[in-house]
C-alpha cells in the first residue's frame, strides 16, 4: 500500500487529532494549536486525563472532543492532516494499575492510530519516552543508544510499550509510506499535571504545599532534566511540520541535570514549606541518571528549551496552589511555621516515586 500525505487545501484549516487531548501534555497542545488557526479533534478515554483540562475549549467553533479508548477502532468522519499519538499514561503510579491495558494502549492504540493514518493520507508523531532508553549505561543520552531495559520489571508494560510503538510506526513508513514523526519525551512538568500522579515534580510541590514530608526515593542523588511543558510543546509541532525525510527518533527534553534532592530543596525554598525531606528505598528499576542529546532537534529542528527551571517551578507551584488551597486547611500553616522558624511534620506516606 502506498499513500501520500495530503497538503491541506486553502479553503479550510487544519485538522489535527490529539489521542490523549485532554492530559497534561495534550491540553496543551491542543491550546497551541488553536491559537495557530488549526481545526482540533481532541480524542481520550479520560483515564488519566480530565475535562477540566479542556473545558475552556469546548465551545470554540474549531474544537471537538470525543471520548474513546484508542484500543477500540477508531473512525471519525472528515478530512485529517495531522495525527499526534499521546494517549497512554505516563507515570508509574497510572500504568502500573494496568499493565496488561498499558501494554494494549502502547500497541493496539498505535496500530489503530496509524491505520486511521493511511486511511485519511495523514501524517503521525508518536509521543515515544526516555523510558525507551531505561536505566541508562551511556550518559547523556542519544537518540542512536539502544537502551537497558528490564523486558520483565514492573515499568516495562510502559518501557517495552513505547519501544514497540517506535518499532510500529517505522514498520509502517517502511511498508507503506506512512509519513512519521518520533519523539523521545523527557521529564516534563507544568500546570495540569495531576495532583496523585506520583512523579517527581507533582510530588514534591503537592507535599510541600500541605505541609507533609517530601518523600525522596534513594539518597536523592539520581538526576533528572526537567523540561517545562511549554517548551515541549513548541517542540513536538516543530517536529511535526519538519520535512517528511525527518522521522526522528528525536530527544526533546532539558538537558539541564539536577538532583533529584536539588530540585526537593527548591520546592521548598520556593513554597516556603516547612516540611521536612524524607527518604525511603529506590524502587525497582528506577533510573539513576537521565539527561538528552538534543543535538538532532537543535540542528534540524532549530529548537532548544527556553524556560529556566526556577520559572517553571514558581509556575506550576502557582497552579497547585490554586488547586488545593481550598481543600488543605494545612496549606498556610505550612508556609507561616516556616516564617517563623518552627516546623510542621507529617507522617503520611506519598504514593508514589514516579520520574
Amino acid at each position: 500500500m502506498t499513500l501520500q500525505t495530503r497538503i491541506p487545501t486553502l479553503h479550510r484549516p487544519p485538522t489535527v487529532l490529539i489521542a490523549g487531548g485532554a492530559g497534561f501534555i495534550g491540553s496543551h497542545l491542543c491550546d497551541s494549536l488553536l491559537q495557530r488557526g488549526n481545526a482540533v479533534i481532541c480524542l481520550d478515554n479520560l483515564f488519566t486525563g480530565r475535562i477540566d483540562n479542556i473545558r475552556p475549549l469546548l465551545n470554540h467553533p474549531n474544537f471537538r472532543f470525543i471520548e474513546h479508548d484508542v484500543r477500540e477502532e477508531i473512525e471519525i468522519g472528515g478530512e485529517i492532516d495531522r495525527i499526534y499519538n499521546l494517549a497512554c499514561p505516563a507515570s508509574p503510579s497510572h500504568y502500573q494499575t494496568d499493565p496488561v491495558g498499558t501494554m494494549k494502549t502502547c500497541v493496539v492504540g498505535t496500530i489503530n492510530l496509524l491505520e486511521l493514518a493511511c486511511r485519511k493520507g495523514a501524517r503521525v508523531l508518536q509521543a515515544s519516552t526516555s523510558e525507551v532508553y531505561g536505566d541508562p549505561e551511556v550518559h547523556p543520552q542519544p537518540e542512536s543508544y539502544l537502551g537497558n531495559v528490564n523486558p520483565i520489571g514492573p515499568r516495562a508494560c510502559y518501557d517495552e510499550g513505547k519501544r514497540a510503538a517506535e518499532t510500529l510506526m517505522f514498520d509502517y513508513h517502511r511498508m507503506y509510506g506512512t509519513e512519521i514523526k518520533v519523539a523521545r519525551i523527557f521529564n516534563t512538568y507544568g500546570p495540569r499535571m495531576l495532583e496523585n500522579d506520583g512523579r517527581v515534580v507533582s510530588n514534591f510541590i503537592v507535599q510541600a504545599l500541605r505541609g507533609k514530608p517530601v518523600t525522596i526515593y534513594g539518597r536523592g542523588t539520581q538526576t533528572r532534566s526537567f523540561c517545562f511543558v511549554d517548551d515541549l510543546v513548541r517542540g513536538l509541532q516543530l517536529l511535526m511540520e519538519s520535512p517528511a525525510s525527518v522521522t526522528g527518533p528525536c530527544n526533546l527534553g532539558n538537558p539541564h541535570e539536577v538532583t533529584i534532592e536539588t530540585i526537593a530543596r527548591e520546592v521548598l525554598s520556593y513554597t516556603e514549606s516547612a516540611s521536612p525531606l524524607r527518604f525511603e528505598a529506590l524502587p525497582k528499576d528506577d533510573p539513576k541518571r537521565r539527561k538528552p542529546v538534543i543535538d538532532t532537534a537543535a540542528c534540524l529542528l532549530g529548537w532548544r528549551p527556553r524556560v529556566a527551571l526556577q520559572d517553571g517551578l514558581q509556575a506550576t507551584i502557582a497552579y497547585f496552589a490554586l488547586r488545593i488551597a481550598g481543600e488543605s486547611p494545612t496549606l498556610v500553616p505550612a508556609i507561616a511555621s516556616r516564617r517563623t522558624g518552627h516546623s510542621t511534620r507529617s507522617r503520611l506516606k506519598a504514593t508514589d516515586p514516579g520520574g
